[in-house]
């Protein structure tokens, strides 16, 4: 099928999907139509097991690995939803909560890593590099996962930023962690160079370009904008500052998330301020959360079906649970270590480690560089323990988020 075909078919199930969990089950709309969708595929088994001759699981197989879900996502879906997700983050809520954000999308994401991956060395038997490879990509908290639950959540204002900003940052952050830990495990493979100075190089030419060209581009976008009282042509700027951004910098070989949480960040605030009428800000806003809505309906539909990608066993099961239990105590390494840090010189409620833990949902964004793996005897079983893990996190995870958040919020209004 071509790419027209492809997407006419998403866009009729996400729809298909989306209202029957509207009218039956009622959950938060991007996980409502992940547990459709998984409810769909496993018909789908159950139909083949009882009619093996029509042969539709090996159809449905085909066409889902026909669409390379980690291009579409890391090379397509990923700038559009990161930049519509900054946009709505504004920088002076971001500013109060500067110091955490920052610990956890860096320091934070280095000691997951390392948990994660310590853990699945031991437990799992993969080679460290291997495993600190695993870790990087279980990791980032998915900021598509987290967003589309917290419009849901009603948490408080404070808490929701930390939450939202540093999954936004963490997310570019893993992305590029997972690249010098790729070189390093993989660098015949993968095209890098395999030693710690290459690394290092890489790693600030990634996570600080990625930076700068998102700024400087949003500055110019912003600096056009000023001069223009055309909301259409407006709305036309901002998209073309999300896919070209984003484009421009996978060419330079800089962080292409970084760059559009960077652009999205400026747009949304120093652009909305200054530089749209408001008329413009409404239009803006209206299309953007238009665009984060579809594609989030979309991407957790392929979710849903990657299932068929998958290959699994009883052991892969096993270390998929496995999986989940140290994926969250790698999330609260990385977020009680940089609480404990600042705890002298800012004040926390005393449910903020638990809540943030919990919080940190995984997505999409594993699963995509899951499977851009090089091939190798440890793919599979990576592929399938982050599959579990993920699914465990959306729904699980993103389902009771709310209730702890309430719960452990009753206290002082620190969070």
């Amino acid at each position: 099928m071509d790419f027209l075909q492809i997407t006419s078919i998403l866009i009729v199930l996400a729809a298909a999907f989306g209202a029957i969990n509207y009218l039956f089950f009622k959950l938060p709309s991007a996980i409502g139509i992940l547990v459709v969708s998984l409810l769909a595929s496993l018909g789908i088994l159950v139909i083949d097991a009882a009619l093996p001759d029509m042969g539709i699981e090996d159809t449905v197989r085909k066409t889902v690995t026909g669409v390379d879900f980690s291009q579409a996502l890391l090379e397509g879906m990923l700038g559009l939803l990161l930049f519509a997700g900054a946009l709505h983050v504004k920088l002076s809520d971001l500013q109060k909560q500067w110091s955490l954000i920052l610990l956890m999308a860096t320091l934070g994401v280095a000691l997951s890593t390392l948990v994660f991956g310590i853990g699945a060395h031991l437990m799992f038997g993969l080679p460290l590099l291997v495993a600190l490879v695993f870790g990087s990509l279980i990791s980032p908290t998915d900021p598509v996962a987290v967003l589309g639950v917290l419009r849901a959540a009603n948490l408080k204002k404070s808490l929701e930023t930390k939450i939202a900003g540093e999954s936004l940052f963490n997310d570019g952050v893993g992305y590029v962690v997972f690249l010098v830990l790729v070189g390093l495990a993989f660098p015949s493979d993968h095209g890098h160079g395999s030693g710690i100075s290459d690394a290092a190089i890489l790693f600030v030419q990634e996570a600080v370009g990625g930076a700068v060209i998102g700024l400087f581009l949003g500055w110019l976008v912003f600096r056009v904008m000023r001069q223009i009282d055309d909301y259409p042509l407006e709305v036309l700027l901002t998209l073309a500052l999300a896919f070209g951004g984003y484009q421009l910098s996978v060419w330079l070989h800089v962080s292409a998330p970084i760059m559009a949480v960077c652009a999205g960040l400026l747009i949304g605030d120093i652009g909305v301020k200054h530089g749209m009428s408001a008329e413009t800000r409404d239009y803006v806003d209206a299309f953007w959360k238009l665009i984060d809505e579809i594609l989030n309906a979309v991407l957790f539909l392929m979710i849903g079906f990657e299932v068929f990608a998958v290959t699994f066993d009883f052991d892969v099961l096993i270390t998929g649970v496995l999986s989940i239990g140290l994926a969250l105590l790698a999330r609260f390494a990385a977020v009680f270590i940089p609480v404990l840090l600042l705890q002298r010189r800012q004040e926390f409620s005393n449910g903020i480690v638990p809540i943030m833990t919990w919080g940190g949902l995984k997505g999409g964004i594993s699963v995509a560089l899951a499977l851009s793996l090089p091939d190798s005897e440890w793919k599979p079983m990576i592929l399938a323990a982050t599959y579990v893990v993920v699914i465990f996190s959306i729904i699980v995870q993103g389902l009771t988020i709310a209730p702890l958040a309430k719960c452990m919020g009753r206290e002082p209004d620190l969070l």
